[in-house]
């Protein structure tokens, strides 16, 4: 795949623990957008079940171990969960245990006041009457997200870190969304326009490849991906799911004519094409499957 000046950097780690694979595949991009911020942490806590139905509870504690190592400010993990309550999921998943211990705030989304959400309406957008977006969110310097890799048998096609951003909107919102179902992909991109995240760390240790995003057929994927573009995560986690073997939508549909994507190329907010990624590794194993990744994005 030829590189052009305008690459992206995504980092990949492939076949190594949590704890070491976490810190490593973000020191891969040679950034710190984090040291000195305070940071909002977003999870996928959609629901409470089991990884990849949701962000593993250890990723959250090397994750923010690590933020702190780069010099991380305070650290505030919020999310709005859906269908679920989101205070009965924080309960199940025991991240409140987790946040007290590790002495992280915790914002229930959930929880907020009218007053703290803001109105968005992007230009030309599929949205009757814009969305509503978390103001907390859109306050804090620096924005962290982790997402997980599967695919969404509900419309979205695929639950990465574009669809993740669908947990700082207000939940009467969803309605809206789930019943749009010729324009549902496009305005999960959408959504995204409210916000540029500084860090995104994709774990793909374990995959659903099929169904979801609650439950669904596991394969294991053992890689973790980094970045700060979510189009290029997107585009290398379908490459991860191609290579896996996915579902129909997955497998029979270019990476960049999925609608989550594409639209998101409209709107700008990232890679325009597989020739701007540059999937980054630090070790033989990690660099013959980014090889392998690199063919599939080219092929589409």
């Amino acid at each position: 795949m030829i590189m052009t000046k305008h690459t992206t950097k995504v980092g990949l780690v492939k076949g190594v623990s949590r704890e070491t694979a976490i810190s490593r595949v973000i020191e891969l991009l040679g950034i710190n957008p984090v040291k000195g911020k305070e940071i909002f942490l977003k999870p996928n806590f959609n629901t409470a079940d089991p990884f990849p139905g949701s962000t593993h509870n250890d990723t959250l504690l090397y994750l923010i171990r690590h933020l702190r190592g780069m010099g991380a400010g305070s650290i505030t993990i919020g999310d709005r969960s859906g269908p679920a309550d989101t205070a009965d999921v924080i309960r199940e998943k025991g991240v409140d245990r987790l946040c007290e211990e590790m002495g992280v705030r915790l914002m229930n989304l959930d929880e907020l006041p009218d007053q703290d959400w803001i109105r968005m309406q992007p230009k030309q957008s599929h949205w009757w009457n814009g969305f509503d977006v978390a103001r907390p969110v859109l306050g804090k310097e620096c924005i962290v997200t982790t997402c997980c890799l599967k695919t969404h048998g509900y419309g979205g096609v695929f639950t990465m870190s574009l669809k993740l951003s669908v947990g700082i909107t207000h939940r009467r919102n969803m309605a809206e969304l789930h019943s749009s179902i010729r324009s549902m992909r496009k305005m999960i991109a959408e959504i995204n326009t409210a916000y540029s995240p500084s860090l995104i760390l994709l774990d793909g240790i374990e995959a659903f490849v099929d169904r979801g995003p609650m439950k669904g057929e596991r394969k294991k994927a053992g890689v973790l991906l980094s970045g700060t573009d979510r189009i290029a995560i997107d585009a290398v986690g379908l490459a991860v799911l191609k290579d896996l073997g996915s579902n129909k939508a997955v497998m029979e549909t270019p990476i960049f004519q999925q609608e989550q994507i594409s639209r998101a190329v409209e709107l700008e907010l990232g890679v325009g094409g597989p020739g701007e990624i540059e999937i980054v590794t630090g070790d033989p194993v990690s660099a013959g499957y980014a090889e392998k990744l690199t063919v599939i994005l080219g092929r589409g």
